[in-house]
């Protein structure tokens, strides 16, 4: 059930989302153990990743097969476009960051996004975004720039349009995921939408090539990024979209970059520059003005998607 307060409900949806992000953000690191100790590219990672979460998901949802079948049955448009949306934003950013780098990458797919969520959602409900969202949302862009280090100076104008492509498809499939998550349970749709993602990565990935040596070093490591990067994180992340705004969501979400940020120093031995630490405060700056936003009384997310 959800709690009776619309405050409290918000709250725990931000939890929801924060626990997301920074799940989304330890599988960087995981990435670039898989990809030295296999010599599997970025999409036929992505693709072992949501063919690992969706197994774990349809072992663990097979008591629920029916109920799977008949929410799948209720909306079966919104469902697929949802799963190959999870798959379509993951291709593009992994083409992006191949060819304009990942501080590029990162800041135009992630930082585009609440951008256009919010956008929507104003011309939707013809209302103004909240101030404490609009101070959150531009805090938060600032800190991801910092975070990554963004130049723009060499990039292509192809890996560009591919991060641009990135940003939208995952601002489309967020205001769509949240649709849809107020009529079907969070876990099915994470099974759902993990089980059509793979299948829609499935030709991209053996084009580029999924066969790779067997260790059980690499079978857990992709495991890992299945079930608990992934299967997980998502599962979380569609429950969040049910209490608060997609732009919200997105903002909150970048937790992600921000985790990477610390594992990348802490795992890795990278550099800590000080822009890096002025973003990082940004960041949770942003997140905390929201979580406090959402414990005003007066604070209720948005009733309903209707239009």
């Amino acid at each position: 059930m959800f709690s009776s307060s619309p405050s409290a409900a918000a709250r725990l949806s931000l939890v929801h989302l924060s626990i997301a992000g920074v799940l989304w953000g330890t599988a960087g690191v995981v990435v670039q153990v898989v990809a030295g100790r296999t010599g599997l590219g970025a999409v036929a990672i992505g693709f072992y990743r949501l063919l690992f979460a969706a197994g774990t998901m349809l072992i663990l949802g097979f008591p629920a097969r029916r109920r799977i079948g008949a929410a799948f049955r209720s909306a079966p448009a919104a469902i697929v476009a949802a799963g190959t949306g999870l798959a379509a934003y993951q291709a593009l950013y992994f083409v992006a960051v191949r060819l304009t780098g990942v501080s590029i990458a990162t800041v135009v797919s992630l930082g585009l996004a609440p951008l256009l969520l919010s956008t929507w959602e104003t011309i939707r409900t013809r209302r103004r975004p909240a101030t404490a969202e609009l101070g959150a949302s531009a805090a938060a862009i600032l800190g991801l720039a910092l975070i990554s280090g963004v130049s723009a100076h060499g990039a292509g104008t192809l890996g560009l349009l591919a991060a641009i492509a990135s940003g939208t498809v995952y601002a489309a499939s967020t205001a769509l995921s949240r649709r849809t998550a107020q009529g079907v349970p969070p876990l099915i749709l994470t099974t759902l939408s993990c089980t059509i993602g793979a299948i829609t990565l499935a030709p991209i990935a053996l084009t580029q090539g999924v066969t790779f040596a067997p260790a059980p070093g690499s079978i857990g490591l992709l495991a890992h990024l299945g079930a608990v990067t992934t299967a997980l994180a998502y599962a979380c992340f569609y429950t969040g979209l049910r209490h608060t705004t997609g732009s919200v969501a997105v903002v909150v979400t970048l937790l992600e970059p921000l985790t990477a940020a610390v594992l990348a120093v802490l795992l890795i031995g990278e550099p800590l520059p000080l822009t890096t630490i002025i973003g990082g405060l940004l960041l949770l700056g942003a997140v905390t003005t929201l979580y406090l936003d959402a414990a005003r009384p007066s604070s209720t997310p948005e009733p309903s998607l209707t239009t």
